[in-house]
């Protein structure tokens, strides 16, 4: 007879608590696949803005926010292609397309959103950075109350954190939406009037970007293949 033999346990890898408590209902899931399309459509733009911004420069303002899109156009307004107004208002959907999705977590999951946009603390350190942010978003939230999502953009707290601590206070969603186009503007005006101030010479160098534009979107998405294909190898099997 043969003693027993005990494989060694195999650690398994911690997995950060989910944002709701128990079973996750139908809104969970659904905050929780906007939250996944929100960042995929992040880095979709990433090769995007060399590629449209001296082709298409009001489309990419349109989808995206980007600011050196929101500048271009600005300065193409000064050249009377299109109204300043417009130029303005052309970027607010592209600035703001996402923010009610962080406004919805909070409401939702509470202290969990924020927890979760923090990210889960593996150390001490990181443990520490994410307490004082949470700090500084508490000190913001009570200096500037429903201003500080007009201002979210020149605050120093991520605005996504702002976003979902409004949820979180309890903010109606018409409140934070008419808030939060205020903040658009606040962001794209001056973007834009710089653009105009600009005029001429900031679309000529544009111009000169576009003429390599295809080169690098090419060299952003190799870039981009190779960092995925490097850290597919180094995983330990």
């Amino acid at each position: 007879m043969t003693p027993a033999t005990h494989d060694p346990e195999i650690p398994r890898p911690h997995r950060a608590p989910a944002p709701w408590s128990g079973t996750a209902a139908r809104p969970d899931k659904v905050i929780a696949v906007l939250l996944g399309l929100c960042m995929a459509y992040w880095i979709a733009l990433w090769p995007l803005v060399p590629a449209l911004i001296g082709s298409h420069p009001l489309l990419l303002e349109i989808i995206s926010g980007s600011t050196l899109a929101e500048v271009t156009v600005g300065a193409h307004s000064r050249l009377g292609e299109l109204p300043i107004w417009f130029a303005v208002l052309a970027g607010v959907p592209g600035t703001m397309i996402f923010d009610w999705v962080f406004w919805w977590a909070g409401r939702r999951w509470g202290d969990r959103a924020l927890h979760l946009l923090l990210g889960r603390a593996s150390s001490p350190g990181a443990l520490a950075r994410r307490e004082a942010r949470l700090a500084r978003l508490e000190r913001t939230a009570e200096r500037f109350g429903p201003a500080a999502i007009v201002l979210a953009y020149y605050l120093p707290v991520p605005n996504i954190l702002i976003y979902a601590a409004s949820g979180l206070a309890g903010m109606r969603l018409r409140t934070f939406l008419a808030l939060d186009v205020l903040g658009s503007l606040l962001w794209v005006g001056p973007a834009v009037g710089l653009g105009y101030a600009l005029g001429k010479p900031a679309v000529d160098v544009i111009h000169r970007i576009d003429h390599y534009s295809t080169l690098v979107t090419i060299a952003v998405i190799v870039l981009v293949t190779v960092v995925q294909a490097r850290r597919g190898r180094t995983v330990p099997r």
